[in-house]
């Protein structure tokens, strides 16, 4: 297939050069329901936004309204994810002027029908499902497998459906996202209740898939990092395979020890990280360091626990410890720290309110999400290899509660799976340091 378009000099699109053959079927299939899932970087995503855009592209051509929705699980994600892979689609078809582009309310209009891409968040299922947009020719629900049950595609595929634009057979819904590790996380169920339904058409894709050769080099040597430090990790972010959760939360392996901060990588920012708690509850502060190369290094670690003492710290006296932690090792690393990360509990709040009161300093509490998805982000820095720690004895504590890190075996067959909530509190306190600076350490784009 070619586009040709008017400009100051005719320009021939070749999709053949845009879409993997592996996609072909995926394209050209009539079935109403389509499933695109697999690893990353195997460009579903890519393809279904082409897509949507040739289809909008058709019914502009024939002088017809034609309106297609894109979800996402909240509307916070919407503007640098598929708002941004649609505005993508449109350049790449050389069509950018054709369109008029709005983020307040968000959407992507055609200047000759009025039609639009329309972008909500998937939050509100009652709010999508009472929704009254008309011409409807199809409906993305991009990362699906963030979405909290299907509950929102039962109660807002049937409202879409029937808001058919009458120029069209059916409205194409599309579901594209990577599975979970937890094979009874609930989208991994759904998709194994939609392999034998007539309507749906299920792909699974790959990087490997791309004959294209779209993935630059510099992405495929990441990918054989992946590979090489942990297999399992690689199957499950690169192959789109369900390889279950284990008992372990974590491979020590991948906490390389350091004798001393290596001579040719300096460096760059040092971070704090605090996971406070209550009377019977430990208290811990990290110093992280992030070198030239992207490397992160643990460098230091405050620990207190309350256990078995008669006379415990309080706030105030927890606030001077953590504050002469702090101090130490800006003296010690010779820089102030670029960012101070808490939780958003109440104990946590209490201590930053001391702390604040005594010099003037706050620490930024972090919005967390659910426990496997923060664990997810310390595996994927796990996984790259790129996490060291100073093998100092403060730092012993932080390994040993990571040795003992486990899921909890009576919650892992389930669509919840929860950790046991013993000899956790450096594991947290790393969760929302890498949670709170994901871009930082390059795992947020």
């Amino acid at each position: 297939m070619t586009i040709a378009t008017k400009q100051n000099k005719a320009r021939i699109i070749k999709m053949s050069g845009l879409i993997n053959p592996h996609f072909n079927n995926m394209w050209t299939t009539d079935k109403p329901y389509i499933i695109a899932y697999g690893g990353r970087g195997s460009f579903k995503s890519s393809t279904i936004s082409l897509k949507l855009v040739m289809m909008m592209k058709k019914q502009i051509q024939l002088g017809q309204v034609a309106n297609i929705v894109c979800v996402r699980e909240n509307s916070v994600n919407l503007r640098d994810s598929v708002y941004r892979q649609i505005r993508w689609a449109i350049d790449m078809l050389d069509m950018t002027n054709e369109f008029i582009y709005q983020v307040s309310p968000m959407r992507i209009v055609s200047r000759r029908t009025g039609g639009a891409f329309y972008f909500y968040g998937g939050n509100n299922p009652e709010r999508l499902k009472s929704n009254t947009l008309q011409d409807l020719i199809a409906l993305w629900y991009e990362e699906a497998a963030n979405f909290e049950s299907s509950e929102v595609f039962d109660q807002s595929n049937p409202t879409f459906i029937r808001q058919k634009s009458p120029f069209v057979d059916q409205v194409k819904v599309f579901y594209s996202y990577n599975p979970p590790k937890n094979p009874y996380d609930w989208i991994n169920q759904w998709l194994q209740q939609s392999i034998d339904d007539p309507d749906y058409f299920i792909d699974k894709s790959t990087y490997l898939d791309d004959e294209l050769n779209i993935t630059e080099p510099q992405q495929l040597r990441l990918i054989e990092r992946y590979k090489r430090n942990d297999l399992d990790y690689y199957k499950w972010l690169y192959l789109g395979e369900v390889i279950g959760l284990g008992t372990n939360v974590y491979n020590l392996d991948l906490f390389k020890p350091l004798k001393a901060l290596p001579d040719d990588d300096e460096l760059i920012n040092i971070y704090f990280s605090v996971d406070s708690g209550h009377e019977t509850s430990a208290t811990t502060e990290g110093c992280y360091g992030i070198t030239e190369k992207g490397n992160c290094i643990l460098l230091d670690t405050y620990y207190y626990s309350p256990a078995r003492k008669a006379n415990k710290k309080a706030p105030s006296d927890l606030t001077v410890d953590l504050n002469e932690f702090e101090q130490r090792n800006i003296e010690r690393w010779g820089m102030e720290p670029y960012k101070r990360s808490a939780d958003s509990a109440t104990a946590d709040y209490a201590l930053d309110n001391e702390y604040y009161k005594r010099y003037g300093i706050k620490w930024h509490h972090v919005s967390k999400t659910t426990k496997v998805a923060m664990i997810d982000h310390v595996q994927n820095l796990l996984a790259q290899g790129r996490f060291f720690y100073l093998d100092s004895e403060a730092n012993q504590i932080f390994i040993s509660e990571h040795r003992r890190y486990q899921w909890d075996e009576d919650t892992v067959e389930s669509n919840e799976p929860k950790v046991i909530k013993e000899h956790d509190h450096t594991c947290d306190q790393f969760q929302y340091f890498i949670l709170d600076n994901r871009r930082d350490l390059g795992l947020k784009w």
